[in-house]
């Protein structure tokens, strides 16, 4: 009898034992997980990039790192800063919601900011009067279209709204841009790109070693 009572005990306690170590893995798991949604919400968050609109800068098969907080931590879903930090700068590589589909997120480079007047004449950028200093764009299209067919050489003036971008891609002739859809909000950017932290070439299928580690600029 006494035997008996010692194996319901020790079959006890080894239950016990088991549902610990489960409630244990259960709570790590949970813990992780929470981590990594508050991370990829609102520090950093990983993407790829699978056109060609920002070449050079970006190839396709990059992979990249995007710093969500820099520009301030916003309310899921409602987009609201709650935490402000800065403001886009010209020239920063930003990643945004596509407002023509916002299942899509697009990435560009910010030409011009709240109250500036951008206008492109024959490819050559002007804002606020003055010629950019275009030191990413490139141009390998010798076709030059004006105003009446298409914007994409010959656009504006017009004046970036308040709270708003205007962002166009490295790539100025093969770049659905600012130029044919608009202004970007405030709200709708994600964050700024900063470090390419994978590169995979899928047409030959090898990895491009020399990209990983470049710091975006």
């Amino acid at each position: 009898m006494l035997m008996i009572e010692d194996k319901t005990k020790e079959k006890i306690k080894n239950t016990k034992k088991l549902k610990s170590k489960v409630y244990e893995y259960a709570e790590a798991i949970i813990i992780a997980i929470l981590i990594a949604v508050v991370v990829r919400t609102f520090i950093v968050q990983a993407y790829k990039i699978p056109s060609r609109s920002m070449l050079p800068t970006l190839l396709v098969g990059d992979h990249l790192l995007v710093n969500k907080f820099i520009y301030g931590v916003k309310v899921p879903f409602l987009r609201n800063t709650i935490i402000p930090v800065t403001n886009p700068q010209r020239g920063d590589i930003v990643v945004f919601i596509y407002p023509n589909d916002r299942s899509k997120d697009f990435i560009k480079r910010v030409i011009g900011v709240s109250g500036d007047k951008i206008e492109i004449k024959n490819k050559i950028i002007f804002i606020n009067g003055k010629q950019y200093s275009d030191a990413y764009g490139i141009y390998n299209d010798n076709i030059t279209y004006p105003a009446s067919m298409q914007p994409r050489d010959n656009y504006g003036p017009v004046t970036v709204p308040n709270g708003s971008l205007f962002v166009m891609g490295d790539n100025r002739d093969e770049s659905l841009d600012s130029r044919f859809w608009g202004f970007v909000d405030l709200k709708d950017v994600e964050g700024k790109a900063f470090i390419i932290y994978f590169s995979l070439n899928y047409e030959e299928k090898n990895l491009r070693w020399q990209r990983l580690g470049n710091i975006l600029r």
